[in-house]
């Protein structure tokens, strides 16, 4: 099976490394330029690109520079979402929503330091066991 891997446009990518290694977890793989890096956590692969470096940071055919921001996400599942939200808080970190309870869970959605949004997740415990 190929790998699969999200990429998400940042505005400086050196910014973004303390955020997604220091307060989520993720591992840096490669980080060969200051336009680029590689990340990884749980067998995510997450690309971290700078508009303008390498040719994910180019322009589309209509001229539109790529650009970080949006709804569009990566969820990470946590053990303990209220001390992942207070860390992340304590940190400075930018929410989207409070945290949210569901059927399968609760949630909160917290932007990375470009605008970036990560769903962290933390699933419903079955009581029974």
């Amino acid at each position: 099976m190929t790998p699969v891997g999200i990429r998400y446009i940042v505005d400086n990518v050196d910014v973004a490394l303390p955020f997604y290694t220091d307060l989520l977890g993720f591992d840096v793989k490669m980080h060969p330029t200051p336009g680029f890096a590689v990340l990884s956590r749980d067998g995510l692969t997450l690309y971290l690109n700078q508009p303008g470096a390498g040719s994910a940071g180019q322009p589309d055919d209509a001229g539109e520079a790529p650009a970080p921001g949006g709804w569009n996400r990566f969820q990470l599942v946590v053990d303990d979402l209220d001390a992942i939200v207070e860390k992340l808080r304590d940190r400075g970190a930018r929410f989207r929503t409070t945290v949210a309870d569901g059927p399968g869970g609760r949630q909160a959605l917290v932007s990375d330091p470009s605008g970036n949004v990560i769903e962290l997740f933390e699933p419903k415990r079955d009581r029974a066991n």
